[in-house]
């Protein structure tokens, strides 16, 4: 293997590495107030509906909030579930399911 690809996975192993580790060595040895573990457990819900929003809301690149969007008509209830039942199977299936049925009404 030649030098340069040795290098270059070398060095995307340190920043993938890097970013990962600091803050745990970091923080594991601080004392975290409650209210920013609180706060933490809100970014996993941010992140995801940070990913979904414009998949379900912009089609053909606009905006679409209309019942025309079979994308959001399905995330509804899917919503509905993943909120009340904290299924993840359960939502997978629903959402499924919501999709062919509104793409085949």
């Amino acid at each position: 293997m030649e030098m340069k690809y040795v290098l270059m996975i070398l060095g995307m192993t340190l920043v993938t590495f890097i970013p990962r580790y600091l803050p745990l060595a970091v923080l594991s040895k601080m004392e975290i107030p409650e209210v920013v573990i609180e706060w933490l457990k809100y970014i996993p819900a941010a992140i995801l509906a940070a990913l979904l929003a414009p998949g379900i809301l912009i089609i053909d690149g606009r905006l679409m909030i209309t019942p025309q969007n079979t994308y959001l008509l399905a995330a509804l209830p899917t919503f509905l579930i993943a909120i009340y039942k904290r299924n993840i199977f359960l939502t997978v299936i629903v959402g499924m399911v919501m999709i062919i049925i509104l793409n085949f009404i």
